[in-house]
């Protein structure tokens, strides 16, 4: 978990009135974010919320309409493509599937970017892999294909791949998603351990609650392409576990967080229109 002196020093991603358009709907409006060093955020939000699509644009895959993101201090649209590319090589990724190459074993997936990045020798990395799989548990699996081994454990080989680098960043796409409850905890610690381990700075997209309240030193909540609230974990559990307010904000959080069947959430659904919205597509 984060130092607790990390809000005093230099946001290592730092995005500023980001704004990105999907056929003419703005998918996010207007995002402020600063994550800072060694800490644990975690990303939250409803399904459509935007949340993929910040994590996307926070590792260059997209780029905003408007406003900026600033990776380890660099703005990410005043790169080109090699600049891009060797930033990236200081964040690792874990996918939600793992997103492992079914045509490799296990230690195959986790060598690939040290045999493409470095100048390592063979031997070397053999021992990376090693003490990567091993910080994950998995160094038995290292001669397994993915098509061998379970849902969790590709998760975690993908982690080990993504930490093989050493990266300073992490970002983790639904690290949850899938699992039963005891592998979801598994999880949860290995990012947690992994975190305190190697001081890493970790980005969590989730709307796993359980795992979002276990693992986040900060919360940020979005909705809508809007962000509606930023702060520590503490701030969070207080308002899940408090009373309504009548603050729509508020209490549509803590519906979410709660996970209610009723609220402001459900309220906004059942009003979209939906006999006019029928009969408008009838009249087609």
């Amino acid at each position: 978990m984060c130092d607790t002196d990390t809000t005093e020093r230099r946001p290592v991603i730092r995005v500023v009135d980001l704004v990105k358009r999907f056929g003419g709907r703005a998918v996010l409006n207007g995002i402020n974010l600063e994550v800072h060093p060694g800490e644990t955020i975690v990303i939250m939000g409803g399904s459509g919320c935007g949340k993929s699509t910040l994590l996307r644009h926070m590792v260059a895959s997209l780029f905003g309409d408007e406003g900026r993101v600033e990776l380890l201090g660099q703005n990410l649209n005043d790169l080109n493509e090699s600049g891009l590319n060797a930033l990236r090589l200081r964040f690792g990724i874990l996918f939600q599937s793992g997103a492992l190459f079914n045509s490799m074993t296990v230690g195959e997936n986790v060598a690939l970017p040290l045999r493409e990045h470095t100048g390592l020798d063979e031997q070397t990395i053999d021992i990376m892999v090693k003490i990567k799989l091993e910080q994950v548990g998995l160094r038995e699996a290292a001669d397994l294909m993915p098509s061998e081994i379970s849902g969790g454990m590709k998760k975690r080989a993908g982690l080990a791949r993504a930490i093989s680098l050493d990266p300073e960043i992490l970002f983790y796409d639904e690290p949850s998603a899938g699992l039963d409850p005891v592998t979801s905890a598994e999880i949860d610690q290995l990012i947690m351990d992994l975190s305190g381990k190697l001081g890493v700075t970790s980005v969590v997209v989730t709307h796993e609650m359980d795992s979002a309240f276990t693992i986040a030193d900060r919360m940020a909540m979005l909705d809508m392409g809007r962000m509606l609230k930023i702060g520590p974990r503490s701030e969070f559990e207080a308002l899940r576990d408090g009373p309504e307010t009548g603050d729509e904000t508020g209490d549509l959080i803590r519906q979410f967080l709660r996970g209610d069947p009723e609220g402001p959430i459900t309220a906004r659904r059942l009003s979209t229109g939906y006999e006019e919205d029928i009969l408008a597509t009838a009249g087609e």
